[in-house]
């Protein structure tokens, strides 16, 4: 199991196997749940709510159901956990997501951030990080950012 995993970070990760195959709509979503998981791991252990926020997007906006989800974040986790930086994942992500899905994906890490109320200033630095590798400009970064804030404010009317 373990060399399974290892012959699969190497897939991810290497340049040379890019190149002998191309990557299906399963690489990017395990790429871009790999970053939401560093995001919502940033911060020490994950909260309740950031894993029902983690569920809910990549249900959502994958189009998954539950145990598909529970699998695809199951390894994300342990594929972010070996990552040495955040170019592994965005560089797949790059290669398979247009414009618009970047977008939807900077949109998704910055709810994580707001799903629990908290925003760090590690966590930004991360979004910030990721969006500039998924060449997502300042000015869409930061509009995302208020619009995501926006929808948190609104949501919860306490804060």
């Amino acid at each position: 199991m373990l060399d399974k995993l290892r012959h699969f970070i190497a897939d991810v990760v290497s340049p040379a196997a890019q190149e002998n195959r191309a990557f299906d709509e399963t690489g990017y979503k395990l790429a871009a749940t790999a970053l939401f998981v560093h995001v919502i791991s940033l911060d020490g252990e994950p909260s309740d709510i950031e894993k029902r926020k983690l569920h809910e997007l990549i249900e959502a906006r994958f189009g998954l159901d539950p145990g598909t989800a529970d699998k695809l974040i199951a390894s994300a986790t342990l594929v972010e956990g070996e990552a040495v930086d955040l170019y592994h994942f965005t560089s797949v992500i790059m290669r398979s997501v247009n414009d618009e899905g970047r977008l939807r994906i900077v949109e998704m890490m910055w709810e994580l951030v707001y799903a629990d109320g908290r925003v760090s200033e590690f966590e930004e630095n991360v979004v910030w990080r990721a969006a500039d590798l998924l060449a997502i400009s300042s000015r869409d970064r930061i509009e995302l950012k208020h619009r995501v804030a926006g929808k948190q404010s609104a949501a919860d009317p306490a804060t």
